[in-house]
């Protein structure tokens, strides 16, 4: 059966009579990891440590579906119709498997998952169990008042197939079997599903099966439905599984008298037992746990598994009859879970005799970089630690994103560590915390970030609010103070209006005085950036200056007759006949408009007599003519300008055009 995961380990005894049952504190764990299976039913399960494997028997599929210790499927192995017990070899080499329905026991490599040989059992013994004890493979078969056990070598070229070993036809039907290192001579054997429960020992170590011990309700206690059953490590003791009671007894191979419990709940249905006598004890229950872990001798558990739902009915996934395994060094515990829709899933359990750790980390919400801050936490479990248990301290930063070691922190006697850094880095800093567990103790991780504030870093550009001729070309120097290891600077130019959109003029180091300079050629007003994108220590800084720029505004008369200059001004001279033309070019922007205004010199003091707004063509030009019937010899003069907004855009500074002179004459 599947008590084959031992190895060349040293056993530990399990010795109910001599030591107390303590009861300890059941910590509560979830299955680490798990995988669904392709599997139509499951009859036994059987780890290879050396290959890392996990082999799983599916009776109705006919074949064995092997598995990493991840879960994933590795390799199947076909033709095996009824396929049920399965047994490794000492060495982990070879698995045998009972092959019922094909009336056979199989020898299957364990390397390559292939068929290496095959032993008829003859009509009529369709083995169901096997179980390695005395230098024979051992099995069992029959059914309907016909349960026997047979026998083969299976290293033998002649393996000497031998059926009826059980003189005594003890069983109704084909027996669950098991063996251990421990008592190399002895085969223990339960009746399965029969109540009330019904078990035998046998002495193998001649090759030839004897009765030693047989008990029908064993201990007045063994109740009925028996799922599973393994010998203790030792060989002096068997651990059965049955419906009823809701634990799992012990028994003395001795005489099966009665030796202890391991209590669980509603309804047992697997057992396994690893190299060093911990004990894994399985429950078919919808509502409770459905593993259950013990130190050997205590009958309360240590650790229990509650597997989640991945059905559709109120209950949870339940354990498969004798769907436990371990590994052999312990470090994994294997389940086969099965939901209401009949999804198979196998469980990956790690560290499960280890007592479960709580571990916290704390650190503060926001630090100040190249000070020290304290990190605190508690590393909690239901087993006291031993003195002087330490965890060590990792971080995480800008300027350590692989992680960088720190040290350890010593744990006091309430539980409680203490840690002080000062992060050299600013950012987000993440400390992580780890007990790396014991012999006793499952290990455990904490993590807790802190804010961790930047310097300050000092930037300033030039040239803020200045006003600019329309076309110039402007230096602008941004200067940056001083930093840890980033000393390049971006200076950027994004002109106002939406169809010039924000862009990089120049990127580069600072030079040795902390500047970096760049020309930028004005067209518009413009919002000139420049930004240092930080390091580890300092921090980012954007400066913003806005600028602003003129237009270019040109303007001319026309239809006048002379040029002169009179008061102190060019003025042009027009027949009141003549209708004057002012010309206007602007540099263009769409939907832009100029301002035209008109003034009269009038007792001492240049009067506004009219003021319109025109629309500029897409040349950016236009020309306005002065009709009417105007006075003789006043003086009058006449300009264009770009109002910033009230000239249809805000893309330039208000520009006022220059003043152009006239008088009407006749």
């Amino acid at each position: 059966m599947h008590r084959r995961t031992l190895s060349a380990a040293t056993t530990l005894a399990v010795l109910f009579s001599s030591v107390a049952l303590v009861a300890t504190g059941a910590g509560s764990a979830v299955a680490d990891s798990s995988t669904t299976l392709p599997l139509k039913s499951t009859g036994d399960i059987v780890v290879d440590g050396l290959h890392q494997r996990v082999f799983i028997s599916d009776p109705t599929a006919g074949r064995v579906v092997v598995t990493d210790y991840a879960g994933t499927v590795v390799a199947t192995v076909g033709s095996l119709p009824g396929v049920h017990g399965l047994e490794l070899s000492p060495d982990s080499g070879t698995l045998y498997a009972a092959v019922h329905d094909a009336t056979a026991i199989v020898a299957i490599d364990t390397a390559t998952a292939t068929e290496t040989r095959r032993w008829s059992t003859g009509q009529g013994a369709g083995p169901a169990y096997v179980a390695l004890a005395g230098g024979k493979l051992w099995f069992s078969y029959g059914a309907s008042g016909d349960g026997n056990i047979g026998s083969l070598d299976p290293n033998a070229t002649d393996p000497g197939l031998t059926l009826g070993q059980d003189t005594s036809r003890t069983f109704y039907e084909a027996p669950i079997l098991d063996a251990s290192p421990g008592a190399p001579g002895t085969l223990a054997a339960g009746a399965p599903g029969q109540s009330p429960v019904e078990l035998a020992v046998y002495d193998v170590s001649s090759g030839t099966a004897t009765r030693t011990a047989y008990a029908r309700d064993p201990g007045d206690t063994g109740g009925g439905n028996l799922q599973d059953l393994a010998v203790t490590p030792d060989g002096k003791g068997v651990v059965t599984a049955s419906g009823a009671p809701y634990y799992q007894p012990v028994y003395k191979l001795s005489d099966l008298s009665a030796d202890g419990k391991y209590v669980t709940n509603t309804y047992p249905n697997a057992v396994d037992i690893a190299p060093n006598g911990d004990v894994a004890a399985g429950t078919f229950s919808w509502y409770d746990p459905d593993v259950h872990v013990f130190k050997p001798g205590t009958s309360l558990p240590l650790k229990q598994y509650d597997f989640p739902n991945t059905g559709t009915s109120s209950g949870s996934d339940t354990l498969a009859p004798a769907g436990l395994a371990w590994a052999p060094d312990e470090s994994k515990l294997f389940a086969i879970s099965q939901s209401d829709n009949n999804v198979y899933s196998l469980r990956i359990l790690d560290a499960p005799a280890k007592t479960s750790t709580t571990l916290t980390a704390n650190a503060p919400a926001t630090a100040t970089r190249a000070k020290s801050l304290t990190l605190t936490g508690t590393l909690s479990s239901s087993a006291a630690f031993p003195a002087g248990t330490k965890v060590s301290v990792t971080r995480t930063d800008d300027e350590s994103p692989s992680v960088k070691p720190l040290g350890t922190a010593t744990v006091a006697a309430d539980g409680s560590y203490s840690f002080t850094d000062t992060p050299p880095a600013g950012g987000k800093v993440t400390y992580t915390v780890r007990y790396a567990g014991d012999a006793d103790h499952a290990g455990a991780t904490a993590s807790a970030s802190t804010t961790v504030a930047k310097t300050a870093t000092t930037l300033t550009l030039s040239n803020d609010g200045t006003v600019y001729d329309y076309g110039r070309d402007v230096t602008f120097t941004a200067h940056l103070g001083t930093t840890y290891k980033n000393r390049t600077v971006e200076i950027w130019a994004d002109p106002y209006g939406s169809d010039k959109p924000n862009a990089l003029v120049k990127k580069g180091k600072v030079n040795s005085a902390g500047d970096l300079s760049a020309t930028i050629r004005l067209t518009r007003d413009t919002k000139v950036s420049a930004k240092f994108t930080g390091d580890t220590r300092y921090a980012p800084k954007t400066v913003t200056n806005s600028v602003y720029t003129r237009v270019k505004v040109s303007t001319s008369l026309s239809g006048y007759y002379k040029s002169a200059t009179a008061w102190n001004q060019k003025y042009f001279y027009f027949r009141k006949s003549k209708d004057p033309v002012h010309n206007t070019t602007m540099s263009m922007y769409p939907g832009r408009k100029y301002q035209l205004r008109v003034q009269r010199y009038s007792d001492g003091a240049w009067r506004t007599t009219t003021t319109e707004y025109f629309a500029l063509d897409r040349y950016g030009k236009d020309a306005a003519t002065l009709d009417g019937t105007p006075p003789v010899g006043p003086r009058f003069r006449i300009r264009s300008s770009y109002i910033d907004t009230k000239s249809g855009d805000n893309v330039n500074t208000t520009t006022y055009g220059a003043w152009k002179y006239f008088v009407f004459t006749r």
